[in-house]
């Protein structure tokens, strides 16, 4: 399979997620590989995010009958569609290859994190453009953060670099084009992307968590708060998706209010590291729950 702007010849990479994501399950995927339902049709992730389940399971080959992702971020839409395309993966890199020389700056980045304070910033910058700025502030912001105001403005400050912070591997962003071909991607809240989710179909629900303390909440993914009412409409939805026969799975915080809105399905502890902290020796292994109608 030829690319415009030449893929690297042989190319046997096995793509991972591209974006540093807050509650991403990089770490967890070794835990919720033995939870996977044995054989499935198609499959639907509403909450995008980094899309580390999507990217095993297309390594595994076990997306065989379409997938379907989606996420209210358009930016981070927008990142997918651009990979997906390949006439413009040769641009984004071009794009993140003149970022890259100017990771250490933060003159450089409060410049092109202040593009989104322009009313006309999406007529103003090209798709690949606004994909680009999101994969280079991703990886040069602090703790590698996505956070947005309620303007869905990009707000979170330059980090801190003792070395140079990698941006891309332009191998992995090719792997990744690979991996998003079929697919299809929606910017769209969860409700919408399962409205057609059937028997067999199996969705996976990761959403912003529900916060385990006042002091520990963090769902500002998209400028809209995601609190406990939005968690008890996905409480809702995820029953009506089992209804439907469609196989879910679903991951939460271990607070009472995760526990008593999905009591009546199989849940499974497993332990995480805590990403978020604003004090290193505040990081550690914690609980979180595995939800599944299977």
């Amino acid at each position: 399979m030829a690319h415009v702007g030449g893929l690297i010849p042989g190319l046997t990479a096995q793509a991972t997620p591209f974006l540093k994501w807050a509650g991403g399950k990089g770490q967890l995927l070794a835990q919720l590989e033995p939870l996977l339902p044995a054989s499935f049709r198609r499959y639907v992730e509403p909450f995008l995010g980094g899309g580390a389940l999507f990217f095993r399971l297309r390594n595994l080959g076990r997306i065989e009958h379409g997938a379907t992702l989606s996420d209210v971020n358009p930016e981070l839409i927008n990142c997918y569609r651009v990979l997906q395309d390949a006439e413009s993966v040769p641009e984004l890199l071009r794009l993140l290859r003149t970022h890259a020389r100017h990771r250490l700056s933060a003159e450089h980045y409060y410049s092109v994190r202040a593009w989104d304070r322009d009313p006309a910033f999406v007529q103003r910058f090209s798709p690949a453009e606004r994909a680009a700025r999101a994969i280079f502030l991703n990886h040069t912001c602090y703790n590698g953060l996505y956070r947005l105001n309620s303007k869905g403005q990009f707000n979170v400050p330059f980090g801190r670099w003792t070395r140079p912070p990698g941006i891309f591997s332009e191998a992995n962003l090719w792997a990744c084009h690979e991996a998003l071909q079929g697919v299809r991607l929606e910017n769209q809240g969860f409700d919408a992307c399962t409205a057609w989710a059937g028997a067999g179909d199996f969705v996976y629900l990761d959403p912003p968590y529900c916060p385990v303390s006042r002091t520990a909440s963090f769902t500002a993914y998209s400028g809209a708060e995601f609190g406990e009412d939005e968690q008890r409409r996905l409480a809702r939805l995820f029953r009506e998706l089992s209804e439907r026969r469609c196989l879910l799975m679903l991951s939460n915080s271990a607070t009472p209010l995760a526990r008593s809105l999905y009591s009546q399905f199989r849940i499974v502890s497993v332990l995480a590291a805590r990403a978020i902290n604003s004090r290193g020796n505040g990081r550690g292994r914690i609980e979180e729950l595995i939800v599944l109608n299977y």
